[in-house]
């Protein structure tokens, strides 16, 4: 409009010099010469050197509301992923979903997004991670076909709530300087629920078109980096079993030993009377009748044995989950150095069964594996073992030092007995957000604290939780918004872009915000897109007679699509696990990409009421 043209400020050397860092920032980010957050920290520097800010300003992201909150979030999610309270959720889960790819989306999908809703998506793809891998192995599933929809639902489940994604946490802080109304906790839940449904839609209605079509069990040859991976082929996975009750009746005693010398069946726990749980059983301990046994094996060495020997092979690991659970129990992998004190003895010499309450499962020299008549060869220089007990008792092993381990065990042990703490301060926090109207950063990081006084984490441990590279990224780019803003570049980039296509509804306004905000998200950082389009898209939606408050919410979502390429957090991370290809993301990226605008245009036109 004419009045629109004749308000507008002319161009000074402020705006140009303001223009001039975004280019450098958004060329950086693409080219990755030095590391997201070094540029953050670099325009944290540069502008009030430039005059640009103040040094006050320069600064003030690092205590932004914003940013404590973010470095809260991640250690409340530490403390749930500490207690194990995520792990307690995934197997229920996977027992619902039962044996059908699509279910198991749907189910483990609707999870991950209820959990990514309030705690970081990145934290929440990790948790599930092992855990999908587990359902990709035992049912047989190509991965691939999991691992994207999965990860997808994870950044989506960040749309729910105000707090499940670092934009939407910003988003109340960029509005402040205009004094808008801020968004409440669950302003954005209707939007963000149908988001996940639409994403979720797409993968069971084309998946078998957009997703990769891996060969079942293909990802289970995994990298050479996990040799115990590789070893896990040709020694099976974990078997439970039932004995009957008349099973000692007209027979020699059986031996653990007998076991695996006759079916390379290798037993890890088993049950003596009445219900006691003995782990890494020693090699002359007696199977009794009508107990249960925990073994590794092949699949059909397992169902052979059972079948000579009437047991019943059990579906899933049931009487012994817990202690079979990758938080409690594993496999390494440890090799005899030249210096080892156990060389030219052999493992029966040794007893690691009773000594160090731990199974060996197979010996590895000169490239063949040794199963089973294990417990008579003398160790040699090189040997490796591969070994399985809790990680306690491993680490008790490791501290001997008489094999070195290749298998890092950095295993935290979980502390599931503070489980009610952590769930108390997680409920606290939203309390005082919801009913209180205490603001987000002090709510959170009373959660946070909590969890620390009652000892759920270490004040170490929180630390080591929060990823600094977030928080620099997030405090460095705050600067270039305030300069972006008070220089009037904003303003001046909002006019001409509004002047170049002329009036339009407010509802197409926002669509082209939302498209403006997918390009920004995927060259660079969500946070990044955030913070610069967020007083652009105010001042247009003042300049277009729309609603600023909606323009803003428009990008504070659609900074969450970022599919089409795999620089999210979450892309990235599961990039490799899943064997996807940057192409792969395209495909798929593109359609739920699409699919997002239309759902998030709607259902805003819908909710809010946008002419």
């Amino acid at each position: 409009s004419e009045e629109g043209r004749r308000g507008m400020q002319p161009l000074t050397l402020d705006m140009i010099l303001v223009m001039l860092m975004i280019a450098v920032a958004v060329f950086l980010f693409i080219v990755e010469w030095v590391r997201v957050d070094v540029v953050a920290i670099l325009m944290m520097v540069v502008l009030p050197l430039l005059h640009l800010v103040t040094p006050k300003e320069a600064f003030v992201g690092l205590s932004s509301n914003a940013v404590v909150s973010i470095i809260a979030v991640i250690i409340i999610g530490a403390g749930l992923d500490k207690t194990g309270m995520i792990n307690q959720l995934v197997s229920p889960i996977v027992r619902l979903a039962g044996k059908s790819p699509s279910r198991i989306v749907i189910f483990i999908s609707m999870a991950i997004a209820g959990i990514s809703s309030f705690m970081q998506n990145i934290g929440a793809a990790a948790l599930f991670l092992p855990a999908v891998q587990r359902v990709s192995r035992s049912l047989k599933i190509p991965i691939s076909k999991l691992l994207m929809p999965i990860g997808f639902s994870a950044i989506l489940g960040g749309t729910i709530t105000l707090v499940g994604s670092s934009p939407l946490i910003l988003l109340n802080d960029l509005l402040a300087p205009f004094n808008l109304k801020p968004f409440g906790l669950f302003d954005v839940t209707p939007v963000g629920l149908l988001l996940v449904a639409s994403g979720i839609a797409c993968f069971i209605c084309f998946g078998r078109f957009i997703l990769p079509q891996g060969e079942a069990g293909a990802d289970t040859v995994t990298p050479v980096g996990s040799t115990v991976e590789s070893y896990r082929e040709q020694l099976g996975e974990l078997h439970e079993l039932r004995t009957p009750d008349d099973f000692t009746h007209y027979r020699d005693p059986i031996t653990v030993r007998d076991l695996r010398r006759r079916y390379l069946v290798n037993v890890v726990a088993l049950t003596e009377q009445p219900d006691f749980k003995v782990l890494s059983p020693s090699a002359d301990a007696m199977i009794r009748s009508g107990s249960d046994i925990l073994v590794v094996g092949r699949e059909e060495d397992v169902d052979r044995m059972a079948e000579q020997l009437g047991m019943v092979h059990k579906e899933s690991l049931s009487f012994f989950r817990d202690e079979a659970a990758e938080q409690t129990a594993g496999t390494v992998e440890a090799v005899a150095g030249p210096r080892s004190p156990w060389l030219g003895r052999t493992l029966r010499q040794i007893n690691l069964r009773d000594h160090f309450r731990v199974v060996p499962l197979a010996i590895f020299r000169h490239g063949e594996s040794y199963r089973a008549e294990i417990s008579d060869m003398p160790l040699q220089v090189g040997d490796a073992i591969l070994i399985q007990g809790t990680w306690k008792r491993l680490q008790e092993l490791q501290a001997e030092r008489s094999l070195l381990f290749t298998t890092p065990i950095d295993v935290e042990l979980l502390r599931p007995e503070k489980a009610v703490f952590a769930g108390f301060w997680l409920l606290l926090a939203l309390v005082m957000i919801l009913v209180f109207k205490i603001q987000l950063s002090v709510c959170l990081m009373t959660g946070a604290l909590g969890m620390i006084l009652t000892r759920v984490l270490s004040i170490d441990e929180a630390y080591q939780a929060v990823d600094w590279r977030t928080i620099f990224l997030l405090a460095g780019l705050i600067p270039l918004g305030i300069a972006t803003e008070k220089t009037g570049t904003a303003a001046w980039i909002a006019h001409t872009v509004l002047g170049a296509i002329g009036t339009v509804e407010p509802i197409v306004l926002l669509a082209v915000i939302g498209v403006l905000s997918t390009v920004f998200t995927l060259v660079i950082s969500n946070v990044g897109a955030t913070v610069l389009l967020v007083p652009l898209v105010v001042n247009m939606a003042i300049a277009a007679n729309a609603d600023p408050r909606m323009a803003a919410l428009v990008v504070g979502l659609a900074t969450s699509n970022s599919f089409i390429l795999p620089t999210h957090q979450v892309n990235a991370l599961y990039m490799g696990p899943g064997h996807y290809r940057s192409v792969d993301f395209m495909k798929a990226g593109l359609v739920v990409s699409v699919v997002f605008l239309v759902v998030m245009i709607v259902a805003i036109y819908l909710f809010y009421g946008v002419s």
